[in-house]
């Protein structure tokens, strides 16, 4: 069964820093792309930051330059590292993992962690 746990949010001011966590289980880490999805109140979904099984990241517009994802693969686990942080920041955080089955694609997903950027 796939786990992920995430972990590390909070309320924090502009201009900030957090730290989130997300640590898998039930399947061959290496093996799949990881994701950081967010969604801020009253929104959708919206992925921002991916690492792929080989290693490239690939953010979206609004956090480049001021997110970093990194993985530790003897840990399973898959951090997101959020800098210079915006009240647009401000939203529900999961970590997420897809494969395709027979049925096709499956998302994964964790509860996720609340982040607050708010003065």
């Amino acid at each position: 069964e796939v786990q992920l746990v995430e972990s590390g949010g909070g309320l924090v001011q502009p201009g900030g820093s957090l730290r989130l966590s997300c640590v898998a289980s039930g399947f061959t880490f290496g093996d799949y792309d990881m994701i950081w999805v967010r969604q801020a109140p009253g929104g959708e979904r919206e992925s921002v930051a991916r690492i792929r099984s080989d290693g490239l990241v690939i953010y979206s517009s609004p956090v480049k330059g001021r997110f970093a994802i990194s993985k530790d693969s003897a840990k399973n686990a898959v951090s997101l590292q959020m800098n210079s942080l915006k009240t647009e920041d401000t939203g529900v955080y999961f970590c997420n993992v897809q494969d395709v089955g027979p049925s096709g694609l499956n998302n994964y997903w964790g509860l996720g962690t609340q982040v607050t950027v708010s003065s």
